[in-house]
């Protein structure tokens, strides 16, 4: 614990600022489709009164903390789209720097941990998480199964520390309350005591529990499976191909840094990188399985690759490194970091930037269409998403008092043209 209390300040801070820069653009968005269901349901199930009803929802007792979280943001500061998205950024910031603190294992180490850490703050592949509010559960389980991970590499350290041990297990809670891939924290627990080579004989009885919760939790939702959304609505089967899924995943996750970061450990080996490499590769593998029995997509979407890339962020970390080592010229090293940054940051503040615009655009025209339009009916001419979305969004940003009527006349996803000023009604 003394190196981890002794972390610099200044290295915190810098990788903060990675962050901010990354993702500052995105801060200014309007929230967008499911960030109104999102609010709504935290209204619904975010206050104590509605725990109860929470708990018997078979979908969404498994993104509880999220809606908890999201329920008390916008009771202490509104629907203020900003706030909500400073608050993704903010978790995003703290999970870059819980990456910084996979340093206190020794077998990755704090250089190694801290250009993990800031390839993870840029890297645009999960972008979605970060600047989707609605993706929350993807920081949030990130957050606290990161927690568990390295308060478990603590106990194992200390050998002794009970409260480090509970303190593991409590985030492991936290983290299947926020979503069903912190089922994935268990393997990569039994992979820390292989990689450790503890003894599984000592250690198994202090495993058993995050064991047990795994599968009562996934007992508990596959038994509420007629009542659960997603096994209804086709987007998640368990006779799904997960095995060629997670390959296309694998496959998208490395395209491009991460092959371009094997072929410099291919060209340069290392063997010091080893472990970590074996790291980084069962984290991959296990973070992005729980997401493979997905249908409606032949890969995992971005957002849910946010864990993932943690895995991908160790081995562009050891390759950065090798490299350095390779070529210690700080002007080679500092242009390929700079490469790296300027390539990432604007992706996402160019085409990222204009694609989550794209698909703020229906909401936003609605809004603004209906602040001026006489009350009455509002007629929508081929509204990209359910027309419930369009009433949460007038309910949410023009308050409760506002009452439209709202008639989808040409429900479909082809958008018709633009024109905000023909009446009675609005075409997208």
């Amino acid at each position: 614990m003394v190196r981890w209390v002794k972390t610099p300040y200044a290295a915190l801070a810098a990788m903060a600022l990675l962050c901010v820069l990354a993702y500052w653009r995105a801060l200014s968005l309007p929230f967008i489709s499911d960030d109104y269901l999102q609010i709504r349901l935290a209204r619904d199930f975010g206050p104590v009164s509605g725990w109860s009803a929470l708990a018997a929802d078979a979908l969404y007792r498994c993104r509880a903390t999220s809606l908890v979280l999201t329920y008390w943001t916008e009771r202490v500061f509104g629907p203020d789209p900003f706030v909500f998205n400073c608050s993704s950024l903010l978790l995003h910031i703290l999970n870059t720097w819980l990456i910084f603190a996979f340093g206190v294992w020794r077998l990755i180490g704090w250089r190694a941990s801290a250009a993990a850490a800031c390839f993870f703050a840029v890297y645009h592949g999960h972008q979605e998480a970060v600047i989707w509010y609605a993706a929350l559960p993807e920081l949030l389980v990130f957050f606290f199964a990161a927690s568990s991970f390295l308060l478990f590499l603590l106990w194992l350290r200390s050998g002794t520390s009970h409260s480090l041990y509970l303190a593991s297990l409590a985030a492991f809670l936290l983290a299947l309350l926020s979503k069903e891939s912190a089922i994935a924290v268990s393997p990569l627990l039994l992979l820390a005591l292989l990689v450790e080579r503890k003894s599984l004989r000592r250690f198994l009885i202090p495993l058993l529990p995050f064991v047990l919760l795994s599968i009562v939790y996934f007992a508990i939702s596959f038994a509420a499976r007629r009542h659960h959304l997603h096994y209804n609505d086709g987007t998640f089967s368990l006779h799904a191909p997960f095995y060629w899924i997670e390959f296309r995943s694998i496959i998208r996750l490395l395209w491009v840094c991460g092959f371009a970061g094997l072929a410099a450990l291919a060209l340069w080996p290392a063997s010091r990188w080893n472990p970590l490499l074996k790291i980084s590769a069962a984290w991959i593998l296990c973070t992005l399985l729980p997401y493979c029995f997905l249908t409606y997509m032949p890969f995992v979407p971005s957002r849910h690759t946010y864990l993932a890339s943690a895995g991908l962020s160790f081995l562009i970390a050891a390759a950065f490194l090798t490299f350095a080592g390779r070529f210690p010229r700080p002007a080679l090293v500092c242009s390929l970091a700079a490469l790296i940054l300027i390539s990432h940051c604007a992706y996402i503040w160019t085409r990222k930037q204009r694609q989550f615009l794209e698909r703020a655009a229906p909401t936003e025209l609605l809004i603004r269409y209906a602040r001026h339009a006489p009350r009455g009916p509002i007629r929508l001419h081929c509204f990209p998403y359910h027309i419930s979305i369009a009433q949460l969004a007038l309910d949410i940003r023009l308050g409760p008092g506002y009452q439209a009527e709202l008639v989808n006349q040409h429900a479909s996803l082809d958008l018709c043209p633009l024109d905000p000023k023909h009446p009675p009604g609005l075409s997208f």
